[in-house]
């Protein structure tokens, strides 16, 4: 497996991982007023963003799921070889590190780092 092809799945994981996750707590939220708990955790409340005084809103949950779009297009840009998937995958990268954080996402900067170590090592392998 290449590289950027690695780079791709971790941008697959992370787009659909907590995008259409996402979808689905916003749709909950917009329908019982309360952020949706999977195996008794928030999923997309009770973290930093809360504390940062910016409470979870149906625009910030579809704010975040635009950004896991992004995250898609990224990965098939990454499964392509596309030299811009590289570039696009490091500008989205503190975008994505706010909603990670701020909703406490704890598997978001670890797939990151990753996916973040393989676009810098495809992008110095380039001629």
């Amino acid at each position: 497996m290449t590289t950027t092809r690695a780079a791709a799945l971790c941008s697959f994981v992370l787009g659909l991982g907590f995008g259409l996750p996402g979808l689905y707590g916003a749709r909950h939220l917009t329908r019982h007023g309360e952020v949706w708990t999977f195996l008794g955790f928030p999923t997309y409340g009770g973290g930093p963003f809360e504390g940062w005084g910016v409470p979870t809103s149906v625009r910030l949950l579809l704010a975040f799921v635009a950004v896991c779009a992004a995250e898609v297009v990224v990965g098939v840009l990454l499964w392509r070889d596309q030299t811009a998937g590289l570039w696009l995958a490091l500008a989205l990268l503190p975008v994505e590190a706010v909603f990670w954080i701020g909703f406490a996402l704890p598997f978001g900067p670890l797939l990151g780092a990753v996916r973040t170590v393989l676009v810098v090592l495809a992008l110095v392998q380039r001629p």
